[in-house]
């Protein structure tokens, strides 16, 4: 395998997953329990045996380089790292423009890194992957540079850069989030979307991001500008990650990768990994997604009282350490490390973040409740969604949200 380094950018605003990024960066938004959404790629890349890794930050970065100094040291003995890298304005009084912007703003690492291949990927996405066969695609290819691509329904691709290919797998068409996107050769129904998981060779990578931030009126982002200016010039080819394997996958994870920049995408990508046999599987001992661990007590369920039906019960669901399921249910629904589910309450198909306690005779349905709430006992939440969205956030699906230690 060729010298690689990877570019996470860490540094947007999430805001279309608001409120949940009102204090946090996107990439610290709490997932699957006790993970966070940065753990997915960190896991792909070092699983794949990529050990020169930065993630690039910039808003509200603080608890995203706790999580990372927490969990994720590498030795730097052996040349290996997972560094924060804060915007450092060294190319003039600006933060990140834009994607392509913000490895132009650190050029400084790559070539102080002496690495003859670079990736760049997103860090606000689920899936798993082995990058060792994208950068073999990549190299056998000998691309200036490599998109990770998906077949994706056409009626949704307007949310992505759709592309088209040649035989080869030659980029040659690219729209970034068309109005109306174009269909793949192969099945009108679909289009071929980028996923924002990108390989470069590393002269070719300097001099593109360099080259851009000279072009006035550019938005320095790598699908609105660099794509669309170096495909039809350069070699770009088009890896089909649907093609892609992984230790221990089953065949029904073949392909799964979800964009969880929404609420209601947040809330659908939660629901696909509490089902008996779930799509997005993350108890595979072969393909680990790591994280930062607190020291927690085992989740605890208590009261078996039948006849008042006062039972500590959880089903297909994700319950975290340190969760006291105290004559409470739970159902279809993940709990953050030390959430409280107090006698004769009821909740189902939500999540809900560290420290959250729910009273008594509370029934909570299809809500993201994030951390430190105190859910007063006889609360109401998800059944009256007028009533709830004069309080709280409700999204476009009717999910209700409740941001992070709101009085209730």
């Amino acid at each position: 395998m060729p010298n690689v380094i990877a570019f996470i950018l860490a540094g947007g605003e999430g805001t279309r997953l608001r409120p949940l990024t009102q204090d946090r960066a996107k990439p610290a938004v709490p997932f699957g329990g006790h993970y966070r959404i940065v753990d997915f790629v960190l896991s792909n890349l070092i699983n794949s045996g990529i050990f020169k890794i930065k993630v690039l930050t910039q808003f509200k970065s603080e608890s995203l380089n706790r999580h990372l100094k927490k969990g994720w040291m590498l030795s730097h003995l052996l040349d290996q790292y997972i560094d924060p890298v804060p915007a450092q304005m060294r190319t003039g009084k600006s933060w990140y423009k834009g994607s392509a912007d913000a490895v132009y703003q650190n050029l400084n690492i790559l070539r102080e890194s002496h690495a003859d291949t670079v990736m760049v990927l997103g860090s606000d996405h689920v899936y798993k992957m082995d990058m060792r066969q994208m950068i073999d695609f990549h190299t056998k290819s000998n691309a200036d540079m490599t998109v990770a691509a998906i077949p994706f329904p056409l009626n949704e691709a307007s949310n992505f850069g759709v592309i088209g290919v040649d035989r080869s797998g030659r980029m040659v068409n690219f729209a970034e989030k068309p109005k109306r996107p174009f269909p793949m050769s192969s099945n009108k129904k679909m289009a071929l979307v980028s996923m924002g998981i990108y390989i470069f060779k590393m002269p070719f990578l300097t001099h593109i991001v360099a080259h851009d931030a000279m072009v006035k009126g550019s938005q320095h982002d790598f699908g609105k500008n660099i794509i669309p200016s170096v495909y039809k010039k350069s070699k770009v080819m088009v890896y089909n990650f649907s093609k892609n394997n992984f230790p221990g996958m089953s065949e029904g994870e073949r392909g799964y990768w979800r964009d969880i920049g929404s609420i209601d995408a947040y809330w659908h990508s939660s629901m696909d990994l509490i089902s008996v046999s779930p799509v997005f599987n993350l108890y595979n001992r072969l393909w680990p997604i790591r994280t930062a661990m607190d020291a927690h007590p085992p989740a605890k369920f208590v009261f078996a009282d039948e006849k008042s039906k006062r039972i500590g019960m959880a089903t297909d669901s994700l319950v975290s350490e340190g969760c006291i399921i105290s004559g409470g249910r739970i159902d279809r629904s993940i709990l953050s490390p030390n959430v409280r589910i107090n006698s004769f309450s009821h909740v189902e198909e939500s999540v809900l973040f560290e420290n959250v306690n729910v009273g008594r005779y509370s029934k909570i349905r299809r809500a993201i409740i994030d951390k430190d709430v105190d859910i007063p006992p006889h609360t109401i939440i998800g059944y009256d969604l007028k009533k709830d969205k004069k309080k709280y956030f409700v999204s476009e699906e009717g999910i209700v949200v409740i941001p992070k230690g709101a009085k209730v």
